[in-house]
């Protein structure tokens, strides 16, 4: 009876300024909020232009890893975070977004200068198209051979679906390596076209950030959350999950295309040797460390990794350790990466960000004195503790 007349109770003057305070304190912060990603997109944007103009080839080249590293961590998250498949067949799909872009940028004088042992299919030897459309079809490529492959490699789970997939991209890696009159076999492709600028990979890796993050928010991104969340109840729900599955996975071969075409391009050089389990090691630590399920958190990590890999490259050269020198150490790095992964998989096994997206209200929560909100709270927080001196 109390319950029903304190539902049957009118608002009183002071709830419905309270409730009109909030709404006015929310459009200020959604303001605010906008304003503020407004003015660092600009910033961004002014950054990767100094960076063109004022850095060096080096730096420029981790900076472009960068970018293509993101792209790829996207690509492996939306399967491994967002769907809740284990999949480890990134670098054959990478590989194949290579080679198919590298075949149709090449001009025929670079295509007969690189196929010297046994002369190029007549079909590709004439084939030039320009960046864009080789890229569109180098995703398009990968995205059907993930279709084919995942059909069915899809109905199997957890472990065998992470063999399954790693032994697919090795089929794809042999492969390429035996099509002498298509590939070059093992000797690779040499001379690619340097059509991986600053202002391209960067602008294809801000087309991948807003794409994933419109997919995730769509109903499409839901259907694949309740697919990793739980399976059963959302087949008992009706959401046919083998379609969402090979939806998911073919996505992410596209976009794992563009990558791989991207990181032939900036390298100007490719062959069977650069996609190895390796390289989907190295995009697998960026996914775990920023968090699975977190396009953020992806963000972050690629940049940390990328950089990283740069500036720990010491390790695998000659060392001297004060009472300990060593001759060098080839493959250190890549152990100490593993110890890192290691590490976060015992105690933090949310990675960086876990599941949590960045967000304006994030910093305001932690207390970073830019944001009025952040302010006021450490006001109040010093007149509590005023006032509880005093009494």
């Amino acid at each position: 009876m109390d319950q029903e007349q304190q539902e049957e109770r009118p608002e009183t003057a002071g709830t419905k300024e309270y409730k009109k305070h909030q709404e006015e304190n929310k459009k200020i912060r959604e303001r605010r909020g906008r304003i503020l990603t407004v003015g660092s997109l600009c910033i961004l944007t002014l950054f990767i232009v100094f960076a063109d103009k004022a850095w060096g080839p080096f730096f420029l080249r981790i900076f472009n890893l960068c970018g293509i590293y993101i792209i790829l961590a996207l690509s492996l998250n939306l399967i491994n975070g967002f769907t809740g498949l284990f999949s480890l067949g990134h670098a054959g799909f990478m590989a194949l977004g290579a080679y198919i872009s590298a075949l149709l940028t090449m001009s025929p004088a670079q295509k007969e200068m690189n196929f010297f042992l046994a002369p190029i299919t007549p079909v590709l030897a004439a084939v030039q198209l320009p960046f864009i459309p080789a890229l569109l079809i180098a995703g398009s490529v990968s995205a059907l051979a993930g279709f084919l492959i995942g059909t069915p490699v899809l109905r199997l789970k957890d472990d065998y679906l992470a063999i399954a997939t790693l032994g697919f991209s090795e089929i794809i890696r042999v492969a390429l390596t035996n099509l002498q009159t298509v590939t070059n076999g093992a000797l690779g492709l040499k001379g690619l076209p340097r059509f991986s600028t600053t202002y391209m990979v960067w602008g294809i890796t801000a087309l991948t950030v807003f794409f994933i993050t419109a997919l995730i928010r769509s109903a499409f991104g839901r259907l694949c959350m309740a697919v990793r969340d739980n399976e059963i109840a959302a087949q008992a729900m009706g959401v046919n999950t083998a379609q969402v599955k090979i939806r998911s996975f073919t996505i992410a071969s596209f976009i794992a295309g563009i990558g791989g075409a991207l990181l032939g391009h900036l390298m100007s050089t490719i062959d069977p040797k650069m996609f190895t389990f390796s390289l989907t090691y190295n995009i697998l630590l960026i996914v775990v460390l920023g968090g699975n399920g977190s396009i953020t958190g992806s963000v972050i990590a690629a940049v940390a990794v990328t950089i990283s890999m740069e500036a720990l490259r010491f390790l695998d050269g000659p060392l001297n350790l004060l009472f300990v020198t060593t001759k060098g150490l080839p493959g250190l790095r890549m152990v100490v990466f593993s110890l890192l992964l290691m590490l976060v998989v015992i105690y933090r096994q949310q990675g960086l960000m876990g599941k949590r997206e960045f967000s304006w209200a994030m910093l305001e929560e932690l207390r970073i004195p830019c944001f009025p909100a952040a302010l006021r709270r450490q006001k109040q927080e010093k007149q509590r503790k005023q006032r509880k001196q005093d009494a």
